[in-house]
């Protein structure tokens, strides 16, 4: 079985299993990304030459926004290529949490480069006022920016789609819990944008009915409290990522359970479990093997073991047991004494 099927709270958070990537294949994630620094880069440019011509803090703030997605999409592809290197000496565990600390980076752009500016932007309208210059260029803009954007939003949500229907998990659930932070990035930032997109036209269509800046400072204001709000969570993601998150319980116990379906395992007395990448799980767990058992039979047990789990589990990429003795065990050449844990 490839994968399993996740349902419930926090504690069935979906585990995606081993992309398969051929050569000269992007993989999905990469794709995704790609596409979504393409469009804001484009996207970015159009709304800093709206807002300087129509003199909109919300069209800057827009820039401001498409700016930072664009930081972030770098950082994100940066994210996956160094993480995709293989292990080394000076690595042995390979460089998949390394994924998260870029996309950290990313979050802080985001609120650093959008969040920031927007709200400042905003504030200064409230209190300067603006001139209104010509609104036509932004309103052009923000349409052509609404197509492109949601032609980036449309490929990540289709993936987000297409991954948690394999776990048979409502999408929501796996864009909270997934730990391809790239592609959740992706999703909510253009998300994003596109209530950003909203606010921009209306501020701008509230200021050119009133007459008023103010329409344009609050709406500036709320995009930058939107950039906030998806800062925070990404940061918190990769945080918990980076910290070390375990499989989900109900994955854990089915970890469990293969194991003990091993000949001459008798036992799991600790397992300890470890998400190091999207595609990378770490397992590692004490066992209790049968008493007659050879040193022989020991050895290949471990090697069914890891063959078994990662069958089962393609994302699983290593596999550590560590013969342990029974809770009820005595030591060879003490008879009668204490055993294990007593």
């Amino acid at each position: 079985m490839a994968s399993e099927k996740i349902t419930g709270g926090p504690e069935d958070a979906p585990v995606p299993p081993a992309e398969r990537i051929y050569p000269g294949e992007v993989p999905q994630s990469t794709f995704t990304v790609i596409v979504a620094a393409l469009a804001n880069l484009g996207i970015a440019v159009a709304k800093a030459v709206a807002g300087v011509v129509s003199g909109s803090s919300a069209m800057l703030s827009e820039a401001a926004h498409s700016v930072a997605d664009t930081v972030t999409e770098v950082l994100l592809l940066t994210a996956l290529k160094r993480s995709a290197k293989p292990a080394d000496e000076e690595h042995p565990l390979g460089y998949g949490p390394e994924r998260y600390i870029w996309a950290m980076l990313a979050s802080v752009a985001t609120f650093v480069g959008g969040a920031v500016f927007s709200v400042y932007d905003g504030v200064h309208t409230l209190t300067q006022g603006e001139e209104l210059g010509n609104p036509l260029p932004s309103y052009i803009v923000l349409a052509v920016a609404t197509v492109l954007e949601g032609y980036s939003l449309r490929t990540g949500v289709r993936l987000i789609r297409g991954e948690a229907a394999r776990f048979g998990t409502p999408a929501r659930r796996y864009l909270r819990y997934t730990p391809d932070t790239a592609v959740k990035a992706v999703v909510m930032e253009d998300s994003a944008a596109m209530s950003g997109l909203l606010l921009a036209a209306g501020g701008l269509a509230g200021t050119q009915l009133t007459g008023s800046s103010v329409w344009d400072g609050v709406a500036s204001i709320l995009i930058g409290l939107l950039l906030v709000y998806v800062a925070w969570v990404l940061g918190r993601s990769n945080a918990q990522l980076l910290i070390g998150r375990p499989l989900p319980p109900r994955i854990r116990e089915s970890v469990r359970e293969e194991l003990l379906t091993v000949p001459h395992i008798v036992e799991v007395l600790e397992l300890t479990t470890l998400i190091q990448g999207p595609t990378e799980i770490l397992i590692a767990a004490k066992v209790n093997f049968r008493d007659v058992a050879s040193a022989e039979q020991v050895e290949w047990a471990c090697e069914d073991a890891e063959e078994q789990l990662r069958q089962r589990f393609p994302a699983i990429r290593r596999v550590y047991l560590d013969a342990t003795p029974g809770v009820h065990q005595v030591r060879p050449g003490v008879p009668g004494g204490p055993g294990r844990g007593s």
